[in-house]
């Protein structure tokens, strides 16, 4: 059994193209980082990475899909996805509907 999570850190998992930018800097693909208990915004999370949010298709928070711009807190699981995903997991996951409300909020 995997061990818990120390309370106040954010666990990150970096997918397919967007590793490219944590090799360049020897980040492991999986890694932790300390967050306050007001936690972050993941797109702030991901350019502390080098990750670049144009590049990001999608952030998963504990197997759940959320928008770019939410905020995630210490103990949860965050992942980050390429640009590329196939077609019917967009859509079967929630990475559409994100997108479409990601895309609002960059307009404004």
């Amino acid at each position: 059994m995997k061990e818990q999570a120390s309370p106040d850190l954010l666990e990150i998992r970096v997918f397919g193209s967007l590793r490219r930018h944590l090799e360049r800097q020897d980040f492991p693909f999986e890694l932790e980082r300390s967050l306050s208990s007001a936690g972050g915004i993941a797109r702030d999370i991901a350019r502390s990475l080098g990750l670049p949010p144009g590049e990001i298709e999608a952030v998963f928070r504990n197997g759940r899909v959320i928008n770019i711009h939410d905020r995630v807190f210490p103990g949860d699981r965050v992942a980050f996805f390429p640009k590329g995903t196939p077609g019917p997991y967009r859509v079967f996951l929630g990475m559409i509907r994100e997108n479409i409300k990601r895309a609002g909020k960059e307009k404004s």
